[in-house]
């Protein structure tokens, strides 16, 4: 008998593109093999450089992947949430997990082996194909943030990573659903917490961003220097 559980994994994973092309069978066949763990806010899923052969998909909460240097400082390279899915690289090579995650509040993960994962995509091969187009745009979306860390000032990172993360639209709006802080925000940004404060505080000041319920609404377009 199928579980509830087993139902609410078999119904996220047949809503991600990645499983588009598996029959109802399919992805029946993954969701009995999947492990499904709850994990309490701020818990570590992983760490750079550890050693894993699974791959996660998200079935509610929210997590951050992020990286740290020898000295400690952080810098977030995503955030993600229910329906999204990380440690997909582990199914295609045997390198050690190329960046850390956490949680940012409860979340109940879907945990998945390689060997269930290329034991599908046997069955069908354009599963790798959606795999590696997955794999390319996640790439690009990092390429964008070296160049911008590379390319812009401080406040062209800031303002190209709100509207990055603005992906609803209220009364014109639009909204980061996100609840950010400002240390989080100079963690993608690769600045200071007092320099993104400032910015932040600008843009308020001339109406640009406001704060409702905690979440950052964006009302205009941004100026193009500070």
């Amino acid at each position: 008998m199928t579980s509830a559980m087993d139902l609410q994994i078999e119904k996220v994973l047949a809503e991600i593109p990645l499983f588009a092309g598996l029959s109802a069978d399919d992805i029946a066949t993954i969701s009995s093999h999947a492990v499904a763990r709850n994990f309490s806010k701020q818990a570590i899923i992983m760490n750079e450089g550890d050693s894993s052969e699974s791959v996660y998909v998200i079935l509610s909460g929210r997590i951050k992947v992020y990286a740290n240097d020898a000295e400690g400082n952080e810098i977030i390279l995503n955030f993600q949430g229910p329906g999204e899915y990380f440690g997909e690289m582990a199914l295609l090579d045997e390198a050690p997990r190329s960046a850390s995650v956490m949680t940012l509040e409860p979340t109940r993960l879907a945990i998945i082996s390689k060997e269930d994962f290329c034991s599908c995509m046997a069955k069908r091969p354009e599963i790798g194909f959606d795999l590696i187009h997955a794999l390319v745009q996640r790439i690009r979306t990092l390429t964008e943030k070296v160049k911008s860390l590379g390319l812009e000032d401080v406040y062209g990172r800031v303002t190209r990573t709100l509207l990055s993360l603005a992906t609803s639209q209220h009364d014109q709006k639009l909204v980061i659903e996100q609840r950010l802080t400002h240390q989080e925000i100079a963690n993608m940004v690769g600045s200071s917490r007092e320099m993104v404060s400032r910015i932040m505080k600008d843009l308020s000041r001339g109406g640009y961003i406001c704060v409702e319920d905690k979440r950052i609404v964006i009302n205009k377009k941004f100026p193009a220097a500070w």
